[in-house]
């Protein structure tokens, strides 16, 4: 038990002297002046990266600026020359096609795996059943008028949403019931706030308080749908303050938020 314990602290340093190690760095003269770098990132990562950005300032003085929305439209304003420095895809195949075509310093690394669940608004009629039995059900019955998932054709968790309805057999029942959100963040609003009777959307989502508080929510299983593989990278144009914020979120402290708001990091089981 003292071994185990010595371990842990020792891993703690470590860690913590990353951390210092980063904050320490001497930014080339150009960074001290260089604007705020601009981060793409996946609506999913909302809550969690803005934690991340937060810690980063704390450890640096250094600040960058988080836009969140659909890795799809993300990807393709990154090929017609947006400013993002740093872009956190839901899905690792649009970092990688762009690695490939020469908009990335590199092919990128996974940082996480995601998860989506069914969630219900408070008076809803259905029931918050990751099986989506309850669902079909509502099909059937009349009970389902609306019902919530970010669009399919640009957004990773609209693919996933669309994957599990049709592995339970509900999406061509469906299909004209749906309220598409621009990005999963939308979609999430739209199952809570009334404008649909539920909706999927990310479990790093339903996990922030500001969600969770409005409704309930299960996890959907990892069987009924591809994994969420998500992936980032660095642009062509990265400067240092970008470079160091991309390290950053690879340490300990960076990937435990991750943790707490569902995802799963590389070599965890789902």
């Amino acid at each position: 038990m003292i071994g185990f314990e010595t371990s842990r602290v020792r891993h703690m340093l470590t860690a913590l002297m990353c951390i210092l190690s980063l904050a320490s760095v001497n930014f080339p003269a150009a960074a001290q002046s260089e604007p705020e770098p601009v981060v793409a990132a996946a609506a999913d990562l909302q809550f969690a990266l803005v934690e991340v950005a937060e810690a980063f300032k704390m450890a640096t003085g250094k600040v960058v600026k988080l836009t969140f929305g659909s890795s799809g439209n993300f990807a393709r304003q990154i090929r017609q020359n947006a400013p993002f420095q740093v872009f956190f895809s839901a899905n690792e195949d649009f970092v990688k096609d762009l690695a490939r075509d020469g908009f990335m310093r590199d092919s990128g690394e996974l940082y996480a795996v995601g998860r989506i669940v069914l969630i219900v608004p408070k008076g809803s009629p259905l029931k918050a059943d990751g099986k989506l039995l309850d669902l079909k059900a509502a099909l059937s019955d009349a009970r389902l008028k609306r019902f919530a998932i970010a669009n399919p054709e640009h957004a990773p968790y609209g693919a996933r949403a669309e994957e599990a309805l049709k592995h339970a057999g509900i999406w061509d029942a469906i299909k004209d019931k749906l309220v598409l959100g621009e990005n999963v963040s939308q979609a999430a609003q739209f199952a809570t706030s009334g404008n649909a009777q539920g909706g999927i959307i990310a479990y790093s989502l339903a996990l922030s308080p500001q969600v969770s508080a409005l409704g309930t929510y299960e996890l959907i299983p990892a069987d009924m749908h591809k994994p969420l593989r998500q992936g980032m990278g660095l642009t062509k144009s990265a400067g240092p303050i970008a470079a160091a914020f991309y390290n950053f979120a690879k340490l300990p402290e960076a990937r435990a938020t991750l943790r707490k708001y569902g995802f799963v990091l590389p070599g965890e089981a789902l």
